[in-house]
């Protein structure tokens, strides 16, 4: 299977096109310049976790997953919260590294785990833990244990590859073995030849804009698929891309939250233009949506520091305002972990603070900015 870019339309995308890279750089600039662009960016992590679960067909409540984020789940995790939140860590890791390394060699092999022809794997958690590609190397207080446990992961790796080919196995069998991760692959899928291919095509968009670019590179991601198991990989990707071509440059862009506008027929027609269109669209829509998360965030930034006036200044309101707007919802569990008081102590905070609660219920509440 092979992705070619044919001739583009672009008197039909030029309307798309400038309109996504409109908004997409108002939105850049605006959370750059704004006081609560820390808690948009943290909260955009969520949404777009949920938002690409929807995009699959699978529903996960953001709620659930800022508990599960949270180790305060109030039931066992489902198997779709588990890949949301691996979604969310992605994006974080995406987020705290260099604009360049996600779409790098070493990143992409980090973050997709696809192995190379001679069948050798990478430890992902080994990766994250060297520091690949993040930008402050911080020391670790427990690199000694980590350090052995990817020793007794490095020399089961390769006990199970010699026990493979004693046994007379074909070769790709034990390719199919990812120790540590304990899933099967397809060895019939060559992950490493579609990411190649996908690399090719982001080499031949490189003097395109970056919109239409990151919309070829999306398009292509669908159509080779070189992650087996984490298609939803490149959503992430796009993000990266348009903060690697400094688009946007504050944050990861919340691409799944603007595919979530856009049909399902339209993101798979069979017409390469319409996909394209829809696409750029989701972009800008994307863009919207965090224009109007934005200017909620500001009100309600504005509105809780007004119960700030006259306080002392040791008062743990300003810690509660800003872990408020850091999340889509807060527990008074959640409340009283980051601050560090007491239960009773937490809800007379969130009381103080005026804020909406969503639940409703008596045995169960969390409140939030909607």
């Amino acid at each position: 299977m092979a992705y070619e870019i044919s001739k583009i339309p672009l008197e039909t995308l030029l309307p798309a096109i400038v309109r996504a890279e409109d908004r997409v750089a108002r939105l850049d600039e605006a959370v750059r310049r704004s006081p609560v662009g820390g808690g948009f960016i943290e909260r955009s992590h969520f949404f777009d976790s949920a938002a690409s679960m929807w995009v699959a067909g699978e529903l996960v409540h953001v709620e659930d997953l800022v508990l599960h984020d949270a180790h305060m789940d109030v039931r066992a995790p489902s198997h779709e919260l588990t890949i949301s939140h691996a979604i969310l860590r992605t994006r974080r890791r995406i987020a705290s590294a260099k604009p360049d390394w996600a779409l790098s060699d070493r990143g992409l092999t980090a973050l997709s785990g696809i192995r190379d022809q001679e069948g050798e794997t990478v430890n992902l958690a080994v990766d994250e833990r060297r520091g690949g590609g993040c930008e402050a190397d911080e020391p670790d207080l427990l690199a000694d244990e980590f350090a052995l446990i990817d020793a007794v992961l490095e020399r089961s790796e390769r006990l199970i590859s010699n026990m493979t080919k004693g046994d007379g196995g074909p070769a790709s069998a034990s390719r199919g073995l990812v120790v540590g991760d304990l899933m099967i692959r397809d060895p019939d899928w060559d992950e490493a030849d579609r990411l190649s291919q996908w690399r090719s095509v982001e080499m031949s968009v490189q003097d395109m804009p970056p919109t239409i670019a990151a919309a070829l590179l999306f398009d292509a991601w669908e159509t080779l698929e070189p992650a087996q198991r984490q298609h939803w990989l490149g959503g992430l990707l796009i993000g990266a891309y348009l903060r690697s071509r400094g688009k946007v440059s504050s944050h990861l862009l919340a691409f799944n939250v603007g595919l979530k506008a856009i049909s399902r027929d339209r993101r798979r027609a069979k017409d390469w233009t319409t996909r394209l269109i829809a696409f750029l669209e989701a972009m800008a829509a994307a863009a919207d949506a965090g224009m109007r998360e934005l200017v909620r965030l500001q009100q309600a930034q504005v509105l809780m520091e007004r119960r700030l006036i006259g306080r002392r200044t040791s008062s743990s309101l300003p810690s509660v305002i800003e872990l408020v707007l850091s999340r889509p919802m807060v527990s008074a569990a959640m409340v009283a972990k980051v601050i560090k008081v007491t239960p009773r102590g937490a809800l007379n905070l969130i009381s103080e603070l005026g804020i909406r609660e969503l639940t409703g219920r008596g045995r169960y509440r969390a409140w939030g900015v909607l």
